[in-house]
């Protein structure tokens, strides 16, 4: 484990650990260990792959570095403020998102509460190691995805502007640990453990949405004039981190030394290190609450299981669909693994419909736009259900599935067609139910006939999905990193999103034609019904 060349620049800091009373040897040895384990995880960028050989953590870094070219559209030119916002936007969003889905288990590891408090290991020494495991890990994961900008900076805008960026790196790391783990301890000190490993998962979805929505913040935020962005400093720049950190190139290099880009400048300083304060003295609390993890949640499972009983009635027909039913709900719900893989997309669906409606007011009023057709917008939110109906066939307990051969299931089509009804009441209808409600406040409730029609489309799709990618197979059957193998699982997606195109271009036709759109709704429900009984019923099994 000697080959770990971060350690060696850890070893010059061993006085200042020596003089903290932190026990260096045993803190190192502890680091090496965990950077063994990080070399045989599989990060989420190689999550599709199926074989995996070497130290995984280290190629990942590669595919970062590759991410990182989208930063050099942003470098060249002398708008600092709107070219840096950008910057470390795309920054902030790349950074936390690896965070939380690759290494929470580092933050949350309670295995070191398990295995070394019950050696005379003092627990100084176990936050250190800790400590310096995080940062090592995000020095990587940061050195990887600025080296090439930082380079290009370097040649192209000069050495001041290559040292500030490097400077204002480790300050916006600093920043991005110490706030994800306060998140962490907020949530461990009001919530159960169980709520903490589900909030991981709704991160990852207002990550996904947030990314989409801090784009038209932050571009609004600077007003074009000829081929300029002018910055106009507002009271809620304050709340915008990019901007944070943008606000130093500004100041010191364009000399603007207005009020509102000085207050940037203090925050993107001092916020950071209070957060690292913060972090180190709420740093033995967070330990004692680490044992929440280890706790079950009972009672929000009841309330779950009360709500599902009441769908299995109105839409399921007999005993069997309504256990499969049941069955995928849970599974939906409870596997961690599949909501890491299925609910950002679910978040992006949420945010897509009003971003499209939020860039027409920029040359519309609300008046033509509740006029108009926009409201089709809502087609976006049925890109969702290709993705999700192709990933019911995977699970990370995929191994679990002989138990259905020996439950007696025979064909799989029952259960297939009782999971996509799970799929679109657990998932599908929640969304489609707010993003509906906002587009009748928007288009006023003229458009009511028109939503029942994109969701009999959705149906449609979701039926279309199934036999492209799942027929005759059992749910939850095959493992995640089949996903990628023959590159077909991508040309269905796809072929899905034009499918939904072409639905939303038919809708439109309908509307134009007298009549049209009543007669589309009922073709659409003759369609789905004669499909459905075809592929899910008993007596399509015979």
């Amino acid at each position: 484990m000697t080959y770990f060349q971060p350690l060696k620049v850890v070893d010059f800091f061993r006085p200042l650990f020596e003089k903290m009373k932190i026990d260096y040897v045993v803190m190192r040895k502890i680091v090496e260990v965990k950077l063994l384990m990080d070399g045989r995880r599989v990060p989420t960028v190689f999550s599709s792959s199926t074989k995996q050989k070497g130290n995984q953590f280290m190629k990942s870094l590669l595919i970062y570095m590759l991410y990182s070219l989208i930063l050099l559209f942003f470098i060249f030119g002398d708008q600092y403020m709107f070219q840096m916002s950008f910057v470390f936007g795309i920054s902030m969003f790349l950074l936390m998102t690896s965070m939380i889905a690759d290494f929470s288990s580092v933050l949350l590891d309670v295995r070191d509460k398990t295995i070394l408090h019950t050696k005379p290991v003092h627990l100084r020494t176990i936050n250190a190691a800790k400590m310096v495991h995080v940062i090592i890990y995000m020095t990587l994961l940061t050195g990887a995805f600025t080296v090439i900008p930082a380079l290009v900076m370097l040649f192209s805008q000069g050495l001041f502007f290559f040292l500030l960026f490097l400077l204002t790196i480790i300050l916006f790391v600093s920043f991005i640990i110490a706030l994800t783990s306060l998140i962490y301890m907020f949530v461990l000190r009001f919530f159960s453990g169980e709520q903490l490993k589900d909030l991981i998962n709704y991160i990852q979805i207002i990550l996904s949405a947030g990314v989409i929505i801090g784009y038209q913040i932050v571009i609004r935020a600077f007003e074009y004039a000829g081929f300029t962005f002018e910055f106009t400093f507002s009271w809620w720049n304050v709340f915008i981190p990019p901007m944070w950190f943008a606000a130093p190139f500004e100041l010191l290099i364009a000399r603007n030394f207005s009020s509102g880009i000085i207050v940037l400048t203090v925050l993107a300083v001092i916020i950071p290190i209070i957060s690292i304060l913060l972090y180190y003295a709420l740093m033995p609390s967070f330990e004692r609450n680490l044992k929440k993890l280890k706790e079950e949640s009972g009672t929000a499972r009841r309330k779950r299981w009360q709500f599902s009983t009441l769908w299995e009635k109105i839409i399921c027909f007999h005993k069997e669909e309504r256990m499969f039913f049941r069955f995928a709900n849970q599974i939906m719900g409870a596997e961690r693994e599949f909501k890491l893989k299925v609910y950002p997309s679910l978040g992006i669906a949420l945010v897509f419909p009003f971003i499209f409606i939020f860039n027409d007011l920029s040359y519309l009023s609300l008046e033509e736009i509740r006029e108009g057709n926009s409201f089709l917008q809502i087609y976006f939110v049925n890109i969702i259900v290709g993705i999700v109906v192709h990933m019911l066939s995977f699970s990370g307990k995929y191994k679990g599935a002989w138990i259905f051969k020996a439950a007696g299931v025979e064909h799989p089509n029952e259960m297939n067609g009782a999971t996509i009804k799970a799929f679109l009441v657990k998932l599908y209808v929640p969304i489609f139910f707010i993003v509906g409600t906002i587009y009748c406040f928007i288009f006023s409730p003229r458009i009511i006939v028109h939503l029942f029609i994109v969701f009999l489309a959705a149906i449609l799709l979701a039926i279309l999905s199934y036999f492209l990618t799942s027929k005759g197979e059992f749910p939850f059957s095959k493992p995640f990193e089949s996903i990628q193998q023959g590159g077909g699982s991508t040309v269905t997606v796809i072929l899905i999103m034009i499918f939904t195109a072409l639905l939303a271009g038919l809708h439109y036709v309908m509307i134009l034609i007298p009549y049209g759109m009543y007669v589309y709704l009922i073709v659409l429900i003759v369609t789905i019904f004669i499909l459905w009984r075809n592929l899910f019923s008993k007596k399509s099994m015979e």
